[in-house]
C-alpha cells in the first residue's frame, strides 16, 4: 500500500491529489446537505454521511488519513472564521447574557473540568498511549481551539481533529434522546448541554431546537474554546509533572 500511494504522490500528480480530496470534500458536503434538508433524518446529517462516504473512498484509493488532513488543511483553517461567525446570534441577544452571566461561568467551569478529567480518567484506565490520552483531553472543544491546545500539549494534531468531530457527531445524534432523559426545562439548560458537550456540531443542532437554545450553545462553545486554550499551558505543565 505505501509502495502505491509513493508512486502516486510524484511531483507532478500530488497536487492533483491534493486538490481532488479538497473539492471532493466540498462536493460531497453540498450534496448531501440537499438530501437532509429534502430527508431531515439524522443518520443523513452532512457531518455523518460525508465522513462515512469518505471513509471508503479514502481506504479505496489507499490514501492515509494523515495525508488527506494535510491535503485539505485549507478547510481546517476556515473553521476559525466560522467559528467567530458565531458570535452574530450571540450579539443579538446579549441581553439574555447578561442576565444569565453567572448560570454561563458555572456550567463552562463543570463543563471543561468534567471534560478534560474524564477524557483523561477514561484514556489512563483503558491504558492508552500518551498521544491518545493528550488528544482526548481537547475532545470536548472546537476544532480551531482543540488545534491550538493540541500544539501546546504537544498531541498530534489529527488525532485531536478526529476526536473532535467523533465527540460533536455523538453529542448531535443523542443530544436529544440525552434531553428526553434528563429533565432540562429551560433553554438556557438545554442550549448550554450542547455547546459544553458538543461544540460546533452540537451547536448546529441546538439551533434546529430553537434560537435560544442556539445562542446559548454558541457561547458555551466559545468561551470554553477559550477557557482551554487559557489554561493550557497549565495541563501541559500538570501532565508533565505527573506523567512526564
Amino acid at each position: 500500500m505505501t509502495t502505491l500511494y509513493a508512486s502516486l504522490r510524484s511531483d507532478t500528480v500530488a497536487p492533483y491529489i491534493a486538490a481532488s480530496c479538497f473539492v471532493l470534500t466540498i462536493v460531497l458536503y453540498g450534496v448531501s446537505k440537499r438530501l437532509y434538508r429534502r430527508y431531515p433524518k439524522a443518520w443523513l446529517t452532512p457531518l455523518v454521511v460525508v465522513p462515512a462516504v469518505l471513509a471508503v473512498l479514502m481506504l479505496a484509493a489507499r490514501i492515509p488519513y494523515p495525508v488527506y488532513f494535510a491535503d485539505t488543511r485549507w478547510l481546517m483553517w476556515m473553521l476559525g472564521p466560522a467559528t467567530v461567525a458565531f458570535a452574530v446570534p450571540i450579539h443579538e441577544h446579549r441581553a439574555l447574557i447578561r442576565k444569565h452571566w453567572m448560570s454561563l461561568a458555572v456550567g463552562v467551569t463543570v463543563g471543561v473540568v468534567t471534560g478534560v478529567v474524564g477524557s483523561l480518567l477514561l484514556a489512563r484506565m483503558l491504558n492508552l498511549s500518551p498521544d491518545l490520552q493528550r488528544s482526548l483531553m481537547t475532545r470536548s472543544i472546537s476544532t480551531p481551539f482543540a488545534l491550538s491546545v493540541a500544539d501546546t500539549l504537544h498531541a498530534p494534531r489529527d488525532l485531536t481533529a478526529l476526536f473532535v468531530i467523533a465527540t460533536g457527531m455523538v453529542g448531535m445524534l443523542f443530544g436529544e434522546l440525552v434531553l428526553a432523559i434528563v429533565p432540562l426545562r429551560t433553554r438556557l439548560a438545554r442550549g448550554a448541554l450542547f455547546g459544553a458537550a458538543a461544540h460546533g456540531i452540537g451547536t448546529a443542532k441546538a439551533r434546529e431546537i430553537g434560537s435560544q437554545e442556539g445562542v446559548i450553545s454558541s457561547l458555551t462553545m466559545m468561551i470554553s474554546g477559550v477557557v482551554m486554550v487559557l489554561i493550557a499551558p497549565l495541563l501541559s505543565l500538570l501532565w508533565n509533572t505527573a506523567f512526564g
